[in-house]
């Protein structure tokens, strides 16, 4: 059974469904990582990656693999993933009921 870490909604889950095709490459999966900086102490992380080692936790949605490093993980259980493609705001957000506070880029947190 999957550990499931971070929720990716459907919104999300089509566009990154949509940029690992645009990249042609196989095998690829969608890594999420909290780093310490940013304006609040950590910041989010996210990049295609084909290195998964075997302590990282997978998820999967659809065609779509959601890879999460432990120490991140656990800054980010509980945590959704969504795509808004609109006027007043476009790209990804990340909502985490861990972010005791964010900074208003929306890309950090303590």
């Amino acid at each position: 059974m999957e550990d499931l870490v971070i929720t990716l909604t459907d919104n999300a889950a089509t566009k990154v469904k949509q940029l690992i095709d645009a990249e042609g490459e196989a095998g690829l999966a969608l890594r999420v990582a909290v780093r310490p900086g940013g304006c609040s102490g950590f910041a989010y992380e996210m990049f295609f990656d084909t290195d998964v080692a075997t302590d990282d936790i997978t998820s999967t949605y659809g065609d779509v693999s959601v890879v999460v490093d432990p120490s991140s993980a656990q800054l980010l259980q509980g945590a959704t993933l969504d795509y808004k493609d609109g006027l007043e705001q476009s790209g990804f957000a990340i909502t985490n009921p861990n972010a005791e506070r964010t900074c208003g880029c929306g890309q950090s947190f303590s």
